[in-house]
């Protein structure tokens, strides 16, 4: 079964959120903001979901999954649930899959197996 990996808000300004983030959160940078990465943010202790700050993509949960096979079952699991699979480009060799519940509130289904 899926876990929330990461929330991912949308932001103005990625540099200042992750200042403001890091600050009230006390969590810390792990990647970015360097060229085209978006910051990904962790609780120091190592425990509970990143959070990603973009500038383009509108705010939405990953749910994480280790493999293919996992990514799979999980989305059909969810499909069964409500969910519907919303029109997407993906890229060659995504590790994901853009759905939406049952509100329409779109989310990501993410194998993090994938480098």
């Amino acid at each position: 079964m899926a876990h929330i990996g990461s929330v991912v808000l949308k932001v103005a300004d990625a540099r200042r959120a992750a200042e403001f983030w890091t600050r009230a959160l006390g969590y810390e940078l792990v990647n970015g903001p360097i060229g085209d990465e978006s910051p990904v943010l962790a609780p120091k202790d190592g425990n509970g979901p990143t959070i990603t700050l973009d500038e383009d993509d509108r705010t939405h949960l990953d749910l994480h999954v280790t493999g293919e096979a996992a990514l799979r079952a999980e989305v059909e699991r969810l499909v069964g649930l409500g969910a519907v699979r919303v029109p997407w480009t993906y890229p060659p060799g995504a590790g994901f899959v853009v759905l939406a519940d049952t509100e329409g509130t779109v989310f990501c289904v993410v194998d993090t197996g994938q480098n």
